[in-house]
């Protein structure tokens, strides 16, 4: 099958590209950034927001997997982060429909429920979240990954366009892991990201099964690692951060506060990392 993946380049799209070129796809890569050197994968330097551009690179196309983003709201002027993440969004999605792709799988984000960058408090109603969760972003960034589903579900309304919305936490690798989660696990903010992050590896194996499976629709699906980044177990983590939210479903040992079951029911899903496997100088001990 030959697939077009935006951001190619970034920590998500690499692993994104890299595992349709594992499974047999003939993928190209669209990014304004270079791709890392050890890409598999064609590559064209493009900015997804030119209509017209994207639309002559993507001819040809019967998935489009739509990952190019500014990733999170710091650093950037909400306005920008805004603009530029829907604008993209919208032309990818044009672009896809006007090149005839059958399939849109979409980047989409936890945040859409206003994890992590509110600013004002969120308690969950329940947990673990899951799809019947309401929406409540707030930021520019959670915005714009729901507008990006909203523009999707007009698609689909619009021409049947089949479409895979996938909402992820916090992307995390063995490499990146102690630098970047071991400096939040032990703050207040940690409870922001309701504990939770995905290795790529897995998100990567995510997005091929959202290319490859059957569906029907828009499907709108969380992903997340079996467990949460915390060393603690999730039962005294919750009596600790967010006493008083009521359980949906039972929650083992350090199991994750985000439910896969849709995604494992719809495309049979199954994180396979987890932090707690890392080499000891990466992910630390648990």
């Amino acid at each position: 099958m030959r697939l077009v993946v935006t951001g190619s380049s970034g920590l998500l799209g690499r692993h994104v590209a890299g595992a349709l070129v594992a499974a047999g796809h003939e993928v190209l890569g669209l990014d304004r950034a270079p791709p890392p050197p050890s890409a598999s994968w064609s590559h064209a330097v493009a900015d997804i927001a030119d209509l017209g551009a994207a639309a002559q690179l993507m001819r040809g196309a019967e998935t489009v997997v739509h990952v190019a983003a500014i990733p999170r709201p710091v650093g950037r002027a909400p306005s920008e982060v805004f603009s530029v993440n829907v604008a993209a969004s919208y032309a990818a999605v044009e672009a896809a429909l006007l090149v005839g792709a059958r399939r849109f799988v979409y980047a989409s984000s936890f945040s859409v429920l206003g994890y992590p960058f509110h600013e004002r408090p969120v308690t969950p109603p329940y947990l673990p979240v899951d799809e019947a969760h309401p929406i409540g972003a707030q930021d520019a960034y959670a915005l714009s990954k729901w507008l990006g589903e909203e523009i999707l579900d007009a698609a689909h309304r619009r021409t049947g366009l089949e479409a895979v919305s996938l909402r992820m936490p916090w992307i995390q690798t063995p490499q990146s892991f102690a630098d970047e989660v071991g400096r939040r696990r032990d703050t207040p903010e940690a409870v922001r990201d309701l504990f939770a992050y995905l290795d790529a590896r897995d998100a990567g194996e995510a997005f091929r099964l959202a290319v490859e499976r059957p569906v029907a629709g828009h499907l709108r699906l969380f992903l997340s690692a079996a467990d949460t980044y915390m060393a603690e177990d999730t039962a005294p983590l919750l009596a600790r951060c967010l006493p008083g939210v009521p359980l949906k479903a039972p929650i083992a040992g350090s199991g994750a506060l985000i439910d896969t079951g849709a995604a494992r029911a719809a495309l049979g899903f199954v994180p396979r990392h987890g932090w707690r496997d890392y080499p000891r100088d990466r992910g630390e001990s648990a």
